[in-house]
C-alpha cells in the first residue's frame, strides 16, 4: 500500500526533475544532450536520437558529444525523420522494422533495404515523440529498446515533450532569433568601430630591401691599357701596402713592338748619318737632311711611347687598403679593355652600407632615416644605421630589375661589419595611419589599372 505512492511520487519527481533541467539549459545543444541521455532516468531505452526540425538535422546521439555526419547511421536516420515527420508527426509506438514503411509502399524495395537496415542496428521497439509548441513542431525525439513501451511511460514522454517543446521554442523562438540578430547586430557594429579605431591608428612606414656592406670611398684598379692579365699578385682580402704589386699583364707584344722600333731607329740614325757625310759632296743629298731627321725623330717617339707603355703593365697599390675582388681565377688569363675595373683598395675600417630599394617598395625618406640591418649570419640582432644619400633614379640590378641605390652610415662600430657580407635592411619612413600603411600596394596598383 505504501510502495506504489512511493513509486508515483518518484517518477512524478524525476518527471519534474528533467522539466527543470530542460528549463535551465543554457542554449540548444545541451537540451539536446539532455534530451538523449537524462531522459532515460524517467523512461529506460538502448539507444536515443534528438532531430531538428528547423535545422533538418540529426543533432544529437545517446552516448556521443556531436553525431557522425557522414556515417550511414546518421544519414539513414536523418532520411526516417524527414519522410516521417511530414505526414506522421504524433507520439507513437513502432518497431524498427515498421519504420522502413516511411520510405515506401510495403513491399517496395526502398521498404525492404530501411527495413534490413533499422532492424540490423536498432533494437525491436521504438517510440517516436514529437516535440511541438503551440501546434508548431520543433523537433522529434526517437528512443528505442528490446522491450515494448508501457501505457504508462507513453504518458510521461508525452509530458516530458510538451516540457522539451516549450524549452525548444524559448531558445529558437522569434524573440530569442530577434534577441540573437540584436546581438550579432551589435557585436558587427563593436566590430566595425574597433577595427576602424585600429585602421586610424598612426603608424611607422617601413620598407625591407636586401643591403650589402661595401667600402666607403674605395680607391679603384683599373686596367692601364688594353691587354690580357698574366699574374694577380695578391688574393681576394688581402691586405697590402702603398706600392705593392697588384697586378702583370702580359707584355711579350709590346717587347716585340719596342725592339721592332729599336731597330727601326737604328737604321733612321744610320742613314741619316750616310746622309751627312755624302750631303759634303751631293747638293741631293743635302735636300734629305730633314726628311730623314724627321723619320729618326718619329721612331724615337715610337720607342719611348712603347717603353713607357711596357712600364705600365704592372699595376701597384696607390694607398693602404685591402684588395676586394672575387677570385684569382676569374682575372689570369683574361683580356680587359682600357679603364676597365680589376678591383677595389679599401680601408676595411671604411665602411657603409648599400641598399638597392625596389621601385615597388620606395617611400619618402628624409635624410638621416632611422635603418635597422639585419646580417644574415646573425639575423636574430639588428645593427642601427642612418641613410645618408638615397639615388634620384632607379637604375638596373644584375637580376635585370629596377632599384634605387640608398646608402647609409652605420651609427657605431661593430665587429660583425665585414666588407661584403650581405643582409636585409629596414628603413624606416613617415608617419601615417594603419589603413594607408595596409593599402599601399593596392592602391598604387588600382591606380595603375585604372588610371587615374
Amino acid at each position: 500500500m505504501s510502495d506504489q505512492p512511493t513509486r508515483k511520487g518518484v517518477a512524478l519527481a524525476t518527471l519534474l526533475e528533467l522539466e527543470k533541467r530542460a528549463r535551465a539549459a543554457e542554449d540548444a545543444l545541451a537540451l539536446g544532450f539532455l534530451m538523449v541521455n537524462d531522459t532515460h532516468l524517467a523512461v529506460p531505452y538502448r539507444q536515443a536520437a534528438y532531430f531538428c526540425s528547423r535545422s533538418d538535422r540529426l543533432r544529437s546521439l545517446s552516448g556521443l558529444a556531436t553525431p557522425d555526419r557522414d556515417a550511414p547511421f546518421t544519414r539513414k536516420l536523418e532520411a526516417y525523420f524527414r519522410k516521417n515527420l511530414g505526414t506522421q508527426a504524433r507520439l507513437q509506438s513502432l518497431g524498427a522494422a515498421r519504420m522502413g514503411l516511411a520510405f515506401g509502399p510495403e513491399g517496395s524495395a526502398a521498404e525492404r533495404e530501411a527495413r534490413a537496415f533499422f532492424t540490423d542496428h536498432l533494437p525491436a521497439n521504438a517510440v517516436l515523440v514529437p516535440l511541438r509548441h503551440k501546434d508548431q513542431l520543433q523537433g522529434a525525439l526517437l528512443l528505442a529498446r528490446e522491450e515494448a513501451f508501457t501505457r504508462s511511460e507513453i504518458n510521461a514522454l508525452g509530458h516530458l515533450a510538451d516540457a522539451y517543446g516549450h524549452a525548444l521554442a524559448a531558445m529558437t523562438g522569434p524573440k530569442r532569433r530577434r534577441q540573437g540578430r540584436q546581438r550579432k547586430r551589435i557585436m558587427l557594429l563593436a566590430g566595425i568601430a574597433v577595427l576602424i579605431a585600429v585602421m586610424a591608428l598612426p603608424v611607422r612606414q617601413s620598407v625591407l630591401a636586401p643591403a650589402e656592406i661595401v667600402a666607403q670611398d674605395p680607391g679603384l684598379v683599373r686596367a692601364p691599357l688594353a691587354g690580357v692579365i698574366e699574374t694577380v699578385h695578391v688574393r681576394p682580402n688581402e691586405p697590402v701596402s702603398a706600392g705593392a704589386p697588384l697586378v702583370s699583364l702580359d707584355g711579350s707584344e709590346l717587347t716585340t713592338q719596342r725592339e721592332i722600333a729599336r731597330q727601326q731607329l737604328s737604321v733612321a740614325e744610320a742613314e741619316l748619318r750616310q746622309a751627312r757625310q755624302q750631303a759634303l759632296f751631293d747638293p741631293q743629298s743635302r735636300a734629305r737632311l730633314a726628311v730623314l731627321e724627321g723619320r729618326r725623330d718619329q721612331h724615337a717617339a715610337e720607342l719611348a711611347f712603347l717603353g713607357e707603355r711596357l712600364a705600365r703593365i704592372h699595376v701597384t697599390a696607390a694607398r693602404d687598403g685591402i684588395a676586394i675582388f672575387d677570385d684569382v681565377a676569374d682575372w689570369e688569363g683574361r683580356p680587359v679593355a682600357l679603364g676597365e675595373r680589376i678591383m677595389l683598395l679599401a680601408d676595411p675600417q671604411a665602411r657603409e652600407l648599400e641598399i638597392r630599394l625596389g621601385i615597388g617598395d620606395a617611400i619618402t625618406f628624409e635624410p638621416g632615416a632611422e635603418i635597422r640591418f639585419f646580417l644574415n649570419i646573425d639575423p636574430a640582432d639588428s645593427i642601427a644605421a642612418s641613410l645618408t644619400r638615397a639615388g634620384y633614379r632607379a637604375g638596373p640590378m644584375p637580376d635585370g630589375s629596377m632599384a634605387y641605390r640608398l646608402r647609409a652610415q652605420f651609427a657605431a662600430d661593430d665587429p660583425r661589419l665585414r666588407i661584403g657580407l650581405r643582409g636585409t635592411a629596414r628603413i624606416y619612413g613617415e608617419r601615417t595611419i594603419l589603413m594607408l600603411y595596409l593599402l599601399r600596394r593596392p592602391i598604387a596598383w588600382l591606380r595603375l589599372w585604372s588610371g587615374l
